[in-house]
């Protein structure tokens, strides 16, 4: 579960429309792109120790092949299903299997949108959800897998 540098591997994995970022209703979702976060979120790995590797789809069955290949490599996982977080158990059923922790992030608050989006198929095997920070939701997420990570390693 660690990479050729000795620190435990995250996934991080982005649903469907995420390709968009930057472009696609920036009043709600800003004005970072994927490849903005993307690269944050691998300052915000090295600051805390972990490695990190992401995936976009837009594709359910590539985003459960993602996590099936990362399962016996990665350490964690923060998801950012999109859509797919109010639709997919295939997500959830790959995720279930891996055994390992993740966290659910969203960059809006989605509690504050359409009724639909208040139903997580995630939420319940997540350790932490994290929604309506933005593109710093992701940074959270990966200092709290880094934290939950280490405190386990010590026990």
């Amino acid at each position: 579960m660690t990479t050729q540098f000795s620190r435990p591997l995250v996934g991080v994995l982005n649903g469907p429309n995420l390709n968009l970022l930057g472009t696609r209703q920036p009043e709600i979702y800003g004005r970072a792109t994927l490849a903005d976060i993307e690269r944050r979120c691998g300052e915000v790995g090295d600051e805390v120790g972990l490695a990190v590797e992401c995936v976009q789809s837009n594709h359910e069955g590539a985003l459960v092949d993602a996590i099936q290949e990362w399962r016996t490599r990665a350490a964690g996982f923060v998801v950012n299903a999109a859509a797919y977080t109010h639709t997919s158990i295939a997500l959830r059923d790959a995720l279930l299997a891996t055994g390992l922790p993740l966290v659910e992030v969203h960059l809006s608050n989605v509690h504050a949108r359409d009724e639909f989006r208040h139903r997580s198929y995630l939420a319940d095997i997540a350790s932490a959800v994290i929604a309506g920070c933005g593109p710093e939701g992701y940074e959270f997420a990966l200092r709290h897998l880094a934290g939950r990570l280490a405190r386990t390693t010590r026990a």
